[in-house]
């Protein structure tokens, strides 16, 4: 699972006041290289939960990966960006594209219900008790 996928879930489960963001618990994680996109990036950015992504990094110890606040248009579309490893874009790149979950978990914030994560896949589903009505 992606941190990008990451971002993007909610928990639905009864109980759940918003759901998000899922506090990630991380047993096994792996970097998959991916070819650098910038278009896409600029355009996912505004779609992104800023804190919550670097939250996600900290749980997997990666705390000097992001900064604390999003890059600016400028500093995605820098000159060389995409080249240079230490860039904004390419640190985004890499949280976003590259870094994958292989096992862990995911817990919701106002229910403390436990999504496995097996073989990079969560596990949303719920029990026919959990579900909202």
């Amino acid at each position: 699972m992606r941190l990008l996928t990451h971002n993007m879930l909610a928990s639905n489960a009864r109980g759940a006041v918003t759901g998000y963001p899922l506090k990630l618990q991380v047993v096994k994680w792996s970097t998959k290289e991916a070819e650098p996109n910038p278009e896409f990036l600029r355009g996912m950015l505004p779609k992104i939960d800023w804190p919550a992504l670097v939250a996600a990094t900290q749980a997997l110890g990666l705390p000097e990966l992001l900064p604390e606040a999003p890059p600016t248009d400028a500093e995605l579309s820098a000159e060389g960006a995409a080249a240079d490893e230490g860039s904004a874009l390419r640190r985004l790149h890499r949280a976003l594209l590259e870094i994958h979950i292989e096992e862990g978990s995911l817990v919701c914030p106002d229910t403390d219900r436990c999504f496995p994560i097996s073989r990079g896949v969560p596990n949303m589903l719920l029990h026919e008790d959990e579900v909202r009505n």
